[in-house]
Protein backbone atom coordinates (compact mmCIF):
# COMPACT_ATOMS: atom_id res chain seq x y z
CA UNK A 1 0.00 0.00 0.00
CA UNK A 2 1.20 3.16 -0.69
CA UNK A 3 -0.14 6.67 -0.65
CA UNK A 4 0.69 10.56 -1.48
CA UNK A 5 -0.30 13.71 -1.05
CA UNK A 6 -1.96 15.66 -4.19
CA UNK A 7 -0.20 18.99 -4.95
CA UNK A 8 1.01 21.44 -7.88
CA UNK A 9 4.60 20.40 -9.17
CA UNK A 10 5.29 23.55 -7.99
CA UNK A 11 5.29 22.00 -4.66
CA UNK A 12 6.45 19.12 -5.00
CA UNK A 13 8.24 17.92 -1.50
CA UNK A 14 7.13 21.16 0.14
CA UNK A 15 6.36 20.22 3.84
CA UNK A 16 3.27 21.02 5.23
CA UNK A 17 3.14 22.52 8.67
CA UNK A 18 2.44 19.44 10.53
CA UNK A 19 6.06 17.71 8.95
CA UNK A 20 3.81 15.84 5.81
CA UNK A 21 5.75 16.10 2.80
CA UNK A 22 3.31 16.92 -0.72
CA UNK A 23 3.84 14.81 -3.72
CA UNK A 24 6.04 12.35 -1.52
CA UNK A 25 5.59 8.27 -1.95
CA UNK A 26 4.86 7.11 1.78
CA UNK A 27 3.97 3.58 2.60
CA UNK A 28 1.09 2.08 4.48
CA UNK A 29 2.97 -0.16 6.97
CA UNK A 30 -0.02 -1.19 9.54
CA UNK A 31 -2.83 -0.48 10.89
CA UNK A 32 -4.06 -1.01 14.87
CA UNK A 33 -6.97 -0.73 16.93
CA UNK A 34 -5.75 0.80 20.30
CA UNK A 35 -7.89 1.96 23.48
CA UNK A 36 -7.85 5.29 24.36
CA UNK A 37 -9.42 6.61 27.62
CA UNK A 38 -11.90 4.06 27.39
CA UNK A 39 -13.00 3.56 23.52
CA UNK A 40 -11.29 2.16 20.17
CA UNK A 41 -9.45 4.83 18.12
CA UNK A 42 -8.04 3.23 14.68
CA UNK A 43 -4.40 4.11 13.93
CA UNK A 44 -2.67 3.70 10.59
CA UNK A 45 1.46 3.99 10.84
CA UNK A 46 2.71 5.22 7.67
CA UNK A 47 6.45 5.25 6.79
CA UNK A 48 8.84 7.89 5.20
CA UNK A 49 11.12 6.57 2.77
CA UNK A 50 13.62 8.98 3.64
CA UNK A 51 14.26 7.43 6.79
CA UNK A 52 13.04 11.04 8.66
CA UNK A 53 11.14 13.95 8.45
CA UNK A 54 7.77 12.15 10.86
CA UNK A 55 4.10 13.75 11.44
CA UNK A 56 4.01 15.85 14.25
CA UNK A 57 0.33 15.95 14.68
CA UNK A 58 -1.66 13.86 17.12
CA UNK A 59 -0.25 10.06 17.99
CA UNK A 60 3.10 10.93 16.38
CA UNK A 61 5.96 10.04 18.23
CA UNK A 62 5.99 10.75 22.19
CA UNK A 63 2.95 12.80 21.36
CA UNK A 64 0.78 12.92 24.68
CA UNK A 65 -2.32 10.53 23.06
CA UNK A 66 0.25 7.40 23.94
CA UNK A 67 -0.02 8.55 27.65
CA UNK A 68 -3.60 7.42 27.87
CA UNK A 69 -2.69 3.73 26.31
CA UNK A 70 -1.95 1.28 28.17
CA UNK A 71 1.81 0.46 28.99
CA UNK A 72 1.64 -3.27 27.65
CA UNK A 73 -0.81 -2.58 24.64
CA UNK A 74 1.77 0.67 23.40
CA UNK A 75 4.95 -1.52 24.07
CA UNK A 76 3.42 -4.26 20.95
CA UNK A 77 3.35 -0.94 18.25
CA UNK A 78 6.78 0.32 18.77
CA UNK A 79 5.56 4.31 18.43
CA UNK A 80 8.41 5.95 19.10
CA UNK A 81 11.83 5.71 17.07
CA UNK A 82 13.10 7.94 14.97
CA UNK A 83 13.35 5.78 11.19
CA UNK A 84 10.41 7.65 9.47
CA UNK A 85 7.51 5.45 10.70
CA UNK A 86 5.15 7.11 12.42
CA UNK A 87 1.23 6.44 13.76
CA UNK A 88 -1.49 8.80 13.08
CA UNK A 89 -4.61 8.66 13.58
CA UNK A 90 -7.54 6.70 10.77
CA UNK A 91 -9.67 10.27 10.74
CA UNK A 92 -6.58 12.62 10.53
CA UNK A 93 -4.76 9.97 7.47
CA UNK A 94 -8.22 10.11 5.46
CA UNK A 95 -7.97 13.92 5.78
CA UNK A 96 -4.57 14.94 4.94
CA UNK A 97 -3.60 11.84 2.28
CA UNK A 98 -5.33 12.48 -1.24
CA UNK A 99 -4.50 9.24 -2.57
CA UNK A 100 -4.02 5.07 -1.28
CA UNK A 101 -2.42 2.96 -4.30
CA UNK A 102 -2.82 -0.76 -3.43
CA UNK A 103 -1.22 -3.48 -5.39
CA UNK A 104 -1.27 -7.07 -4.96
CA UNK A 105 0.63 -9.72 -6.40
CA UNK A 106 -1.74 -11.87 -7.76
CA UNK A 107 -4.66 -11.63 -9.87
CA UNK A 108 -6.84 -12.55 -6.79
CA UNK A 109 -9.41 -9.80 -5.46
CA UNK A 110 -8.07 -9.04 -1.93
CA UNK A 111 -11.25 -10.76 -0.38
CA UNK A 112 -10.75 -14.22 -2.53
CA UNK A 113 -9.94 -17.21 -0.19
CA UNK A 114 -8.43 -19.04 -3.12
CA UNK A 115 -4.90 -17.97 -4.33
CA UNK A 116 -3.82 -18.24 -7.90
CA UNK A 117 -0.10 -16.99 -9.85
CA UNK A 118 -0.19 -14.43 -12.37
CA UNK A 119 1.58 -15.98 -16.13
CA UNK A 120 4.35 -13.83 -16.70
CA UNK A 121 6.54 -12.78 -19.91
CA UNK A 122 8.83 -9.91 -19.97
CA UNK A 123 10.35 -8.37 -22.81
CA UNK A 124 13.83 -6.06 -23.30
CA UNK A 125 14.07 -3.80 -26.43
CA UNK A 126 15.65 -0.46 -27.84
CA UNK A 127 14.60 2.66 -28.87
CA UNK A 128 16.65 3.49 -31.67
CA UNK A 129 16.90 6.80 -33.19
CA UNK A 130 16.42 6.59 -36.87
CA UNK A 131 14.97 2.87 -36.95
CA UNK A 132 13.12 1.91 -34.34
CA UNK A 133 12.05 5.30 -31.81
CA UNK A 134 9.08 6.48 -33.90
CA UNK A 135 7.15 8.45 -31.12
CA UNK A 136 3.27 8.36 -30.48
CA UNK A 137 1.07 7.79 -33.46
CA UNK A 138 1.16 11.64 -33.90
CA UNK A 139 4.24 10.54 -35.72
CA UNK A 140 2.01 8.74 -38.41
CA UNK A 141 4.80 7.70 -40.70
CA UNK A 142 7.24 6.68 -38.00
CA UNK A 143 5.26 5.20 -35.26
CA UNK A 144 4.93 2.06 -36.52
CA UNK A 145 8.65 1.44 -36.73
CA UNK A 146 8.84 1.70 -32.58
CA UNK A 147 9.12 -2.26 -31.51
CA UNK A 148 5.32 -4.47 -31.46
CA UNK A 149 4.97 -7.17 -29.53
CA UNK A 150 2.50 -9.65 -29.99
CA UNK A 151 0.12 -11.30 -27.37
CA UNK A 152 -3.05 -14.39 -28.01
CA UNK A 153 -5.66 -14.01 -25.22
CA UNK A 154 -7.14 -17.27 -25.62
CA UNK A 155 -9.13 -18.12 -22.23
CA UNK A 156 -11.47 -15.80 -20.19
CA UNK A 157 -10.84 -15.17 -16.63
CA UNK A 158 -12.77 -17.24 -14.20
CA UNK A 159 -15.17 -15.97 -12.08
CA UNK A 160 -14.41 -12.25 -12.46
CA UNK A 161 -14.90 -10.68 -9.08
CA UNK A 162 -16.37 -7.37 -11.19
CA UNK A 163 -18.95 -9.86 -13.12
CA UNK A 164 -17.11 -8.74 -16.10
CA UNK A 165 -16.21 -11.55 -18.51
CA UNK A 166 -12.90 -11.13 -20.42
CA UNK A 167 -9.42 -11.82 -20.02
CA UNK A 168 -7.37 -9.63 -17.74
CA UNK A 169 -3.76 -8.13 -18.66
CA UNK A 170 -1.67 -6.10 -16.86
CA UNK A 171 1.19 -4.13 -18.84
CA UNK A 172 3.70 -2.59 -17.03
CA UNK A 173 6.36 -0.35 -19.48
CA UNK A 174 9.77 0.89 -17.60
CA UNK A 175 12.44 3.28 -18.98
CA UNK A 176 15.98 1.46 -18.01
CA UNK A 177 18.74 3.73 -16.97
CA UNK A 178 16.48 6.02 -15.45
CA UNK A 179 18.38 7.11 -11.88
CA UNK A 180 21.29 6.98 -13.97
CA UNK A 181 20.14 9.47 -16.44
CA UNK A 182 18.72 11.95 -13.72
CA UNK A 183 22.07 11.47 -12.21
CA UNK A 184 23.73 13.38 -15.41
CA UNK A 185 20.75 15.80 -15.40
CA UNK A 186 19.30 14.03 -18.45
CA UNK A 187 15.89 14.61 -19.15
CA UNK A 188 13.97 10.87 -19.35
CA UNK A 189 11.37 9.97 -22.00
CA UNK A 190 7.84 10.39 -21.88
CA UNK A 191 6.56 6.84 -22.53
CA UNK A 192 3.27 4.62 -23.46
CA UNK A 193 2.17 2.18 -24.70
CA UNK A 194 -0.81 1.37 -27.01
CA UNK A 195 -2.27 -2.37 -27.66
CA UNK A 196 -4.01 -2.74 -31.39
CA UNK A 197 -6.42 -5.60 -32.43
CA UNK A 198 -4.62 -8.16 -34.87
CA UNK A 199 -7.19 -7.66 -37.91
CA UNK A 200 -8.51 -10.44 -39.37
CA UNK A 201 -6.33 -10.84 -42.09
CA UNK A 202 -3.43 -11.44 -40.08
CA UNK A 203 -4.60 -13.22 -37.68
CA UNK A 204 -2.80 -16.64 -37.02
CA UNK A 205 0.38 -15.75 -38.79
CA UNK A 206 3.83 -15.57 -37.17
CA UNK A 207 5.91 -12.57 -37.60
CA UNK A 208 3.19 -10.50 -38.08
CA UNK A 209 3.91 -6.27 -38.66
CA UNK A 210 1.76 -4.00 -38.52
CA UNK A 211 2.07 -0.97 -41.08
CA UNK A 212 1.04 2.84 -41.24
CA UNK A 213 -1.86 1.16 -43.67
CA UNK A 214 -3.05 -0.81 -40.19
CA UNK A 215 -2.16 1.85 -37.52
CA UNK A 216 -3.46 4.76 -40.00
CA UNK A 217 -6.96 3.39 -39.90
CA UNK A 218 -7.42 1.53 -36.61
CA UNK A 219 -7.59 3.14 -33.60
CA UNK A 220 -6.18 1.38 -30.64
CA UNK A 221 -8.06 -1.25 -28.25
CA UNK A 222 -6.71 0.44 -25.22
CA UNK A 223 -3.47 2.62 -24.10
CA UNK A 224 -1.62 4.37 -20.74
CA UNK A 225 -1.48 7.74 -20.25
CA UNK A 226 2.18 9.59 -21.05
CA UNK A 227 4.26 9.20 -18.35
CA UNK A 228 8.17 10.45 -17.52
CA UNK A 229 8.53 8.22 -14.28
CA UNK A 230 10.55 5.19 -14.41
CA UNK A 231 7.44 3.11 -15.29
CA UNK A 232 4.05 3.12 -16.48
CA UNK A 233 1.95 0.79 -15.94
CA UNK A 234 -2.23 0.16 -16.75
CA UNK A 235 -4.26 -2.86 -15.77
CA UNK A 236 -7.09 -3.67 -18.55
CA UNK A 237 -9.48 -6.78 -19.22
CA UNK A 238 -10.04 -7.34 -23.37
CA UNK A 239 -11.74 -10.05 -24.88
CA UNK A 240 -10.09 -13.06 -26.16
CA UNK A 241 -8.15 -12.57 -29.25
CA UNK A 242 -4.87 -11.58 -30.66
CA UNK A 243 -3.30 -8.15 -29.79
CA UNK A 244 -0.05 -5.90 -30.61
CA UNK A 245 1.47 -3.94 -28.07
CA UNK A 246 4.01 -1.17 -29.29
CA UNK A 247 5.82 0.64 -26.47
CA UNK A 248 7.07 4.24 -27.41
CA UNK A 249 8.24 7.30 -26.44
CA UNK A 250 6.25 10.72 -26.92
CA UNK A 251 8.99 12.19 -29.03
CA UNK A 252 9.94 10.86 -31.99
CA UNK A 253 13.97 10.02 -32.31
CA UNK A 254 14.58 9.26 -28.82
CA UNK A 255 16.74 6.66 -27.89
CA UNK A 256 16.47 4.70 -24.40
CA UNK A 257 16.28 1.01 -23.42
CA UNK A 258 13.17 -0.49 -21.85
CA UNK A 259 11.42 -3.19 -19.95
CA UNK A 260 8.13 -4.54 -21.12
CA UNK A 261 6.29 -6.80 -18.38
CA UNK A 262 2.77 -8.55 -19.17
CA UNK A 263 0.85 -10.43 -16.85
CA UNK A 264 -2.15 -12.51 -17.51
CA UNK A 265 -4.58 -14.17 -15.46
CA UNK A 266 -4.67 -17.28 -17.94
CA UNK A 267 -1.58 -18.68 -19.78
CA UNK A 268 -1.03 -16.37 -23.01
CA UNK A 269 1.58 -16.75 -25.67
CA UNK A 270 3.53 -13.40 -26.15
CA UNK A 271 6.25 -12.54 -28.46
CA UNK A 272 8.59 -10.04 -30.31
CA UNK A 273 6.97 -9.14 -33.66
CA UNK A 274 9.75 -9.01 -36.34
CA UNK A 275 10.00 -9.79 -39.98
CA UNK A 276 11.61 -12.79 -41.49
CA UNK A 277 14.27 -12.08 -43.92
CA UNK A 278 13.23 -12.42 -47.18
CA UNK A 279 14.01 -11.38 -51.08
CA UNK A 280 11.57 -11.60 -53.86
CA UNK A 281 13.07 -10.09 -56.24
CA UNK A 282 11.63 -10.75 -60.03
CA UNK A 283 14.07 -11.62 -62.93
CA UNK A 284 14.53 -9.61 -65.76
CA UNK A 285 14.77 -12.27 -68.92
CA UNK A 286 15.81 -10.17 -71.99
CA UNK A 287 17.62 -10.93 -75.17
CA UNK A 288 19.08 -7.96 -77.52
CA UNK A 289 16.37 -8.11 -79.75
CA UNK A 290 14.27 -6.68 -76.95
CA UNK A 291 16.20 -3.24 -76.67
CA UNK A 292 14.45 -0.62 -78.22
CA UNK A 293 16.36 1.10 -80.86
CA UNK A 294 16.65 4.29 -79.24
CA UNK A 295 18.27 2.77 -76.03
CA UNK A 296 20.70 1.16 -78.00
CA UNK A 297 21.44 4.57 -79.49
CA UNK A 298 21.86 5.84 -76.17
CA UNK A 299 24.27 2.60 -74.88
CA UNK A 300 26.29 3.33 -77.60
CA UNK A 301 27.00 6.95 -76.68
CA UNK A 302 27.69 5.84 -72.90
CA UNK A 303 29.58 2.65 -73.72
CA UNK A 304 32.18 4.42 -76.36
CA UNK A 305 34.16 2.10 -78.73
CA UNK A 306 34.45 -0.70 -76.89
CA UNK A 307 30.16 -1.15 -76.41
CA UNK A 308 30.96 -2.17 -72.83
CA UNK A 309 30.40 0.26 -69.80
CA UNK A 310 33.28 0.92 -67.11
CA UNK A 311 32.76 1.35 -63.80
CA UNK A 312 33.57 4.99 -64.69
CA UNK A 313 31.60 5.54 -67.07
CA UNK A 314 28.49 3.93 -65.06
CA UNK A 315 28.86 6.52 -62.36
CA UNK A 316 28.91 9.57 -64.96
CA UNK A 317 25.79 8.60 -66.71
CA UNK A 318 23.58 8.09 -63.28
CA UNK A 319 25.34 11.21 -61.78
CA UNK A 320 24.45 13.48 -65.23
CA UNK A 321 20.72 11.76 -65.98
CA UNK A 322 19.89 11.81 -62.01
CA UNK A 323 21.38 15.59 -61.82
CA UNK A 324 18.62 16.60 -64.08
CA UNK A 325 15.73 15.24 -61.83
CA UNK A 326 14.00 17.93 -59.81
CA UNK A 327 12.05 15.43 -57.49
CA UNK A 328 14.67 13.63 -55.91
CA UNK A 329 17.73 14.60 -54.23
CA UNK A 330 21.36 13.21 -54.85
CA UNK A 331 24.78 14.20 -54.23
CA UNK A 332 25.97 11.71 -57.01
CA UNK A 333 26.75 7.83 -57.31
CA UNK A 334 29.84 6.38 -55.34
CA UNK A 335 32.05 4.26 -56.81
CA UNK A 336 31.22 1.65 -54.19
CA UNK A 337 27.55 1.63 -55.65
CA UNK A 338 28.96 1.55 -59.05
CA UNK A 339 30.82 -1.57 -58.99
CA UNK A 340 28.24 -3.57 -56.91
CA UNK A 341 25.84 -2.67 -59.64
CA UNK A 342 28.48 -4.11 -62.17
CA UNK A 343 29.00 -7.11 -59.69
CA UNK A 344 25.68 -7.93 -59.51
CA UNK A 345 24.82 -7.32 -63.41
CA UNK A 346 28.54 -8.29 -65.38
CA UNK A 347 26.86 -11.68 -66.60
CA UNK A 348 30.32 -12.48 -68.45
CA UNK A 349 32.60 -11.66 -65.69
CA UNK A 350 34.59 -8.87 -67.66
CA UNK A 351 33.99 -6.02 -64.75
CA UNK A 352 31.70 -4.17 -67.29
CA UNK A 353 28.41 -3.63 -68.64
CA UNK A 354 26.85 -4.61 -71.74
CA UNK A 355 23.65 -3.62 -73.69
CA UNK A 356 21.76 -6.47 -72.34
CA UNK A 357 23.19 -5.87 -68.73
CA UNK A 358 22.91 -2.32 -69.36
CA UNK A 359 18.74 -2.38 -69.91
CA UNK A 360 18.36 -4.10 -67.07
CA UNK A 361 19.85 -1.99 -64.53
CA UNK A 362 17.63 0.61 -66.83
CA UNK A 363 14.44 -0.90 -66.05
CA UNK A 364 15.61 -1.56 -61.99
CA UNK A 365 16.44 2.08 -61.44
CA UNK A 366 13.00 3.34 -62.72
CA UNK A 367 11.34 0.59 -60.52
CA UNK A 368 13.75 2.07 -57.33
CA UNK A 369 12.43 5.32 -58.95
CA UNK A 370 8.95 4.82 -58.71
CA UNK A 371 9.31 3.08 -55.72
CA UNK A 372 12.00 6.25 -53.96
CA UNK A 373 9.02 8.70 -54.93
CA UNK A 374 6.26 6.79 -53.64
CA UNK A 375 7.40 6.59 -50.63
CA UNK A 376 8.80 9.90 -49.58
CA UNK A 377 5.48 11.37 -48.32
CA UNK A 378 6.69 14.69 -48.13
CA UNK A 379 7.98 15.06 -51.21
CA UNK A 380 11.12 16.77 -49.77
CA UNK A 381 13.61 14.54 -52.34
CA UNK A 382 15.01 12.04 -49.66
CA UNK A 383 13.44 9.44 -47.79
CA UNK A 384 13.62 9.34 -44.03
CA UNK A 385 14.65 6.36 -42.24
CA UNK A 386 11.48 5.56 -40.82
CA UNK A 387 9.92 5.69 -44.49
CA UNK A 388 12.16 3.27 -45.35
CA UNK A 389 11.00 -0.22 -44.46
CA UNK A 390 8.01 -0.05 -46.81
CA UNK A 391 10.16 1.43 -49.58
CA UNK A 392 12.70 -1.68 -49.21
CA UNK A 393 9.94 -3.88 -49.02
CA UNK A 394 8.16 -2.48 -52.49
CA UNK A 395 11.33 -3.22 -54.04
CA UNK A 396 11.11 -6.88 -52.88
CA UNK A 397 12.87 -7.12 -50.01
CA UNK A 398 11.56 -8.42 -46.28
CA UNK A 399 14.01 -7.18 -43.14
CA UNK A 400 13.97 -7.74 -39.75
CA UNK A 401 15.11 -4.56 -36.82
CA UNK A 402 18.45 -5.60 -36.84
CA UNK A 403 19.06 -5.68 -40.71
CA UNK A 404 17.09 -2.00 -41.10
CA UNK A 405 19.29 -0.79 -38.48
CA UNK A 406 22.52 -1.64 -39.78
CA UNK A 407 21.04 0.17 -42.97
CA UNK A 408 20.38 3.18 -41.73
CA UNK A 409 23.74 3.53 -39.96
CA UNK A 410 25.72 2.88 -42.75
CA UNK A 411 23.20 4.62 -46.13
CA UNK A 412 21.63 7.62 -43.55
CA UNK A 413 22.94 11.08 -43.01
CA UNK A 414 23.10 13.11 -39.88
CA UNK A 415 19.83 13.99 -40.23
CA UNK A 416 18.07 10.38 -40.92
CA UNK A 417 17.52 10.63 -44.27
CA UNK A 418 18.36 8.75 -47.47
CA UNK A 419 18.62 10.00 -50.81
CA UNK A 420 18.19 8.74 -54.19
CA UNK A 421 21.61 7.45 -54.48
CA UNK A 422 22.25 5.88 -51.69
CA UNK A 423 18.58 4.00 -52.05
CA UNK A 424 19.76 2.55 -55.17
CA UNK A 425 22.66 1.52 -53.35
CA UNK A 426 21.48 -0.26 -50.34
CA UNK A 427 18.80 -2.19 -52.99
CA UNK A 428 21.69 -3.25 -55.27
CA UNK A 429 23.67 -4.14 -52.69
CA UNK A 430 21.15 -6.10 -50.81
CA UNK A 431 20.18 -7.91 -54.13
CA UNK A 432 23.84 -8.83 -54.76
CA UNK A 433 24.01 -10.45 -50.61
CA UNK A 434 20.97 -12.41 -50.98
CA UNK A 435 22.24 -13.71 -54.33
CA UNK A 436 25.65 -14.91 -53.08
CA UNK A 437 23.76 -16.56 -50.02
CA UNK A 438 21.54 -18.76 -52.26
CA UNK A 439 24.60 -19.12 -54.41
CA UNK A 440 26.24 -20.57 -51.05
CA UNK A 441 23.04 -22.22 -49.73
CA UNK A 442 23.23 -25.50 -51.60
CA UNK A 443 21.53 -27.39 -49.16
CA UNK A 444 18.63 -25.10 -48.34
CA UNK A 445 19.01 -25.22 -44.52
CA UNK A 446 19.40 -21.21 -44.42
CA UNK A 447 22.92 -21.86 -43.55
CA UNK A 448 26.52 -21.50 -45.17
CA UNK A 449 29.58 -22.26 -44.63
CA UNK A 450 32.74 -20.26 -46.23
CA UNK A 451 36.48 -21.19 -46.32
CA UNK A 452 38.96 -17.96 -46.08
CA UNK A 453 39.24 -17.43 -49.77
CA UNK A 454 35.10 -17.21 -49.96
CA UNK A 455 35.18 -15.05 -47.22
CA UNK A 456 37.65 -12.67 -48.24
CA UNK A 457 36.19 -12.25 -51.87
CA UNK A 458 33.46 -11.87 -50.41
CA UNK A 459 34.30 -9.55 -47.99
CA UNK A 460 35.57 -7.51 -50.42
CA UNK A 461 33.36 -7.40 -52.55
Amino acid sequence: MGCYIVASSQETEAKTSLKLVKLHAYSVTSAKEVHSNGRLVQLVRIRNPWGRVEWTGPWSDDSNEWTTVQPEERAKLVYSADDGEFWMAYSDYIQHFSKLEICNQTPDALSSDTLSHWSFTQFEGDWKVGSTAGGCIKNTVAFCSNPQFVIKLEEEDDDPHDGEIGCTILVGLMQKDFRKNRRFRQNPNTIGFSIYKVPNEFKGRSNIHLGPDVLQHQRSIASSSYSGHREVSERFKLPPGEYVIIPYTFEANRSGSFVLRVFTEKEAAASLVDTDISANVKKEYISENDVDPHFKQFFNQVAGNDSEVSVFELKQVLDSVISKRTDVKTDGFSMETCRHIISLLDRDGNGKLGLVEFQILWTKIQKYLEAFKKHDTDNSGTMSSYEMRDAVKEAGFQLNNEVLQVIISHYANQQYSIDFDSFVGCLIHLEMLFKIFKTLNKKDTGKIELDILQWLCLALS
